[in-house]
């Protein structure tokens, strides 16, 4: 962008194995390397480069900081950081690859993030919207539909992510008297037990019994005439569509499969769950995150807003 300040660059694209952003992005799992390679690439885009061709060792404190401004005026805080900590860590392996100094990292790296938050993002579904989807699919007698409203189980009854769903694998679940625990392996590499109970795990050992036992991924891909093709995992992508699917037949509109994860967190905080549990359940990495999704305070605004008078 010509507001940036301008990057005389000549230095010509290293070798892979030599760029400081690919050794970085290496590093990360591959949900986390998807994540920061599109923030790399867009802030490679604001100078005419892309992700491989960008001298990422060229950088310097006031390129930095420039990239931090720009990015502030169209994007959330949150968004800028993750911008920024994907910078650091590129910044880093250009140190342990000896392209730059570590007077010029430390630099690099006194760049503040950005202050402030954002409201979450998408929505919560009513009381309404969860028993239609869930009333509606429940309709579908198919191995599709069984197994459909076992994923909608796991995506609202245990606030599982849909990169969580498609990726479980049967050896996950452990089976008990009173519930399912799942045993979840999620950002940073962090295990965490999540548990279904109530209908939730109903949906699921409904589903398991015409699954059957054998090893391999939870849940199966679909075909044409609602069977499923015994051995063959589901993406993110398929996860996504079964949710729209049942949603459109339901006639619940604009919902995506983190707003049954987004409505999971805010509901548990209205039942009184405290917010350390709710976060240790979400997989959140700080109950900061958690907070967002909180309701009660806003219910409380609501009242407070009431009680005034207007005379008119």
């Amino acid at each position: 962008m010509n507001d940036l300040i301008p990057l005389s660059l000549t230095a010509p694209a290293l070798p892979e194995r030599r760029n400081p952003a690919l050794v970085y992005l290496s590093s990360l799992q591959p949900k986390g390397r998807r994540s920061m390679a599109s923030s790399l690439e867009a802030i490679a885009k604001l100078f005419g480069f892309n992700l491989r061709t960008l001298p990422w060792h060229k950088l310097h404190y006031e390129h930095v900081q420039a990239v931090a401004t720009k990015l502030s005026e169209t994007l959330a805080p949150a968004t800028v950081n993750k911008g920024l900590a994907a910078i650091r860590g590129t910044m880093k392996a250009a140190w342990r690859l000896e392209l730059i100094s570590a007077e010029d990292y430390a630099r690099v790296h006194d760049v503040r993030l950005m202050k402030g938050s954002r409201l979450p993002a998408g929505r919560q579904l009513s009381e309404g919207e969860i028993f239609a989807l869930f009333s509606t699919t429940s309709q579908d007698k198919s191995p599709a539909g069984i197994r459909d409203l076992a994923i909608l189980a796991l995506s609202y009854a245990a606030g599982l992510r849909r990169a969580e769903v498609a990726s479980l694998d049967i050896e996950q679940l452990k089976e008990e008297e009173d519930y399912i625990s799942i045993r979840l392996i999620g950002k940073g590499n962090k295990e965490r037990l999540v548990y279904l109970n109530n209908g939730g795990r109903d949906a699921v050992k409904t589903y398991l019994s015409i699954r059957g036992a054998e090893v391999g991924p939870l849940f199966y891909a679909g075909r044409k005439g609602g069977t499923l093709t015994q051995g063959q995992g589901m993406t993110d992508q398929a996860i996504y569509g079964v949710l729209k699917k049942r949603a459109k037949e339901a006639g619940v509109d604009n919902v995506t499969p983190h707003d049954l994860r987004r409505t999971f967190v805010s509901n548990m905080l209205d039942l009184g769950i405290d917010l350390t549990t709710v976060s240790a359940l979400a997989g959140h990495a700080n109950v900061q995150t958690t907070a967002r999704y909180d309701r009660r305070g806003e219910e409380s605004k609501k009242k407070a807003a009431k009680a005034l008078r207007i005379p008119i």
